[in-house]
């Protein structure tokens, strides 16, 4: 570790810094729910990547499914709301959301998730973020990612058109309002040749 990462054309630096959030643009869902989308928010974010690979304490983990405990696709971690971020433009990142969006979620965003998906093979089930508030509440999740784009797929929980949105490289994208509810999302496996990724969920309180 780390696996082979595809580096950026548009991202040669080491000056891991974040831009302005003026430039986030909002995609209406429907049935309540939005994201807003922010390509290259992070500059250096194959720098990052490269810091969070090496220093995160990454688990696996084995889960129950289909009477069977299998291996979960991807590595993770976890840092609640009074842990130290891996990194201090992290700590910068979720302050940015907090004040960006208080006017509309009401509340700071407070944990991180990290999910490391090493290939093309690690990937996550179609979900919604749906334990504790999230299940009947309106709320965000705010995702940035580093390393080599992945596909994001978002479809209604009923059926019907999806929307993909690829990410990496500093990308961001905040999914809002009954998103988690009405909304699945997914990041499917890949048979192209893909290289490693990892994404950092902000959420509020009690959101997971």
């Amino acid at each position: 570790m780390p696996p082979y990462l595809q580096g950026s054309l548009f991202d040669q630096t080491d000056d891991i810094r974040l831009g302005p959030l003026d430039g986030l643009r909002r995609t209406v869902l429907g049935d309540g729910a939005w994201i807003d989308l922010l390509p290259g928010w992070l500059s250096g974010a194959d720098a990052l990547f490269a810091r969070l690979a090496e220093e995160v304490p990454w688990r696996a983990e084995r889960r129950h499914m289909y009477d069977q405990v299998v291996a979960v696709p991807r590595l993770l971690a976890f840092y609640g709301a009074g842990d130290a971020l891996p990194h201090p433009v992290l700590d910068e990142a979720r302050a940015a959301l907090s004040a960006h969006y208080a006017a509309e979620l009401g509340e700071p965003f407070t944990t991180a998730g990290l999910c490391y998906y090493r290939d093309g093979r690690d990937s996550v089930a179609w979900h919604g973020d749906r334990l504790g508030r999230g299940a009947h509440q309106d709320t965000m999740v705010a995702i940035l990612s580093v390393g080599a784009p992945r596909d994001l797929t978002l479809r209604p929980r009923g059926g019907g058109p999806a929307v993909r949105r690829p990410l990496g490289h500093g990308d961001l994208i905040v999914m809002g309002g009954s998103c988690q509810r009405t909304w699945e999302h997914a990041i499917p496996k890949s048979t192209r040749a893909t290289g490693a990724r990892i994404s950092i969920q902000f959420r509020p309180h009690d959101v997971g």
